[in-house]
């Protein structure tokens, strides 16, 4: 265990509970099994299970269902192509957490580095985002670094053709006192730049966006219509954008309309429960089904990630799954 974490218990099938200061913020207890699975339970769950029966009542059901083997299939329709972004669910080995994945007849695992392509594709998984290059803070928005990031996906596009990863992620940067037309002309200089290897291989290169609201303070990619400027300006249909529904909730609203009008610069999509980027269920604000069958009816192809924190561990993925599967 990493230094400062307290182990309150040892549950059965060998998993222990912790107490880790680094979720501090979240409220959160840690699961980790010997065979290195983890999950997070809040610990309102876990105390309110405590007072009617014993400690192994406080583990989702799936937690104990070590391999994927034992879990149950989920059939669905399939219209919403769904993902997961793996670093939602800690230290489930990626192996396992693929065979998971496919049992809920998902069909990929999203952000995910170079070094695990192979082990997602082994799996007849599909790597729906790869983390590509430039982070959060610091992205296309200013033309001191494109030199820098155009070569890094100069190189990552060929190797991302040939593992059949279809995208990769970019991000615009924090404003960092660059105005938001600035940034925006220098994301179109850099990003023109990027697109014509990725056109050659095939690739998307995929812009996300953001809240500056809450979660990523002075993100410039915070706003639709910004970013769907830039994509339509560099007009290639190698660049898109990723529409994060939690994000955009919390910035815009409107998600409906929105998607329908943008339908053309979009290429992917994330989830994630408003408020608390937790569980689509009934304690947070959007009307999932609604927002699914929006992007259905408007053709979309690609992929729909999931990327929440779960409240009952592989459950509520499950639970995600068949709710968006209009």
């Amino acid at each position: 265990m990493n230094q400062g974490v307290i182990i309150l218990a040892t549950l059965p099938e060998g998993f222990f509970l912790v107490e880790s200061p680094r979720f501090g913020n979240y409220a959160l207890f840690s699961l980790f099994s010997k065979k290195g699975h983890f999950m997070m339970v809040s610990r309102r769950s876990f105390f309110k299970s405590l007072a009617v029966g014993t400690a192994a009542a406080t583990v989702p059901g799936t937690l104990l269902a070590q391999t994927a083997d034992s879990i149950e299939a989920l059939t669905v329709k399939g219209n919403i192509r769904q993902s997961v972004s793996k670093w939602c669910f800690g230290d489930i080995p990626l192996d396992e957490f693929c065979k998971v994945c496919k049992k809920f007849g998902m069909v990929g695992v999203d952000l995910i580095e170079e070094k695990d392509w192979d082990t997602v594709n082994k799996n007849d998984m599909i790597v729906t985002m790869g983390i590509g290059v430039s982070s959060i803070g610091r992205g296309f928005n200013r033309c001191q670094d494109h030199d820098e990031f155009v070569e890094g996906f100069e190189r990552l596009i060929p190797i991302a053709a040939e593992k059949k990863v279809p995208n990769l992620i970019c991000m615009s940067g924090n404003r960092g006192g660059v105005s938001d037309e600035e940034g925006l002309e220098n994301c179109v200089i850099g990003l023109k730049r990027v697109v014509p290897t990725a056109e050659k291989h095939g690739i998307t290169i995929v812009l996300e966006l953001l809240n500056s609201k809450r979660d990523h303070k002075d993100y410039q990619a915070d706003h639709t219509d910004w970013a769907a400027r830039i994509v339509r300006k560099v007009g290639s249909e190698r660049l898109k954008l990723l529409y994060d529904i939690y994000h955009m909730q919390i910035m815009e609203g409107d998600l409906i309309e929105t998607i329908k009008r943008n339908a053309d610069v979009i290429g992917h999509y994330h989830t994630g429960g408003v408020p608390g980027r937790q569980d689509l269920d009934d304690k947070q604000e959007i009307y999932y089904p609604a927002v699914m069958q929006a992007i259905k009816e408007t053709g979309f192809k690609g992929f729909v990630a999931h990327e929440f924190l779960p409240k009952n561990g592989l459950q509520s993925l499950r639970d995600a799954v068949k709710l968006c599967d209009v």
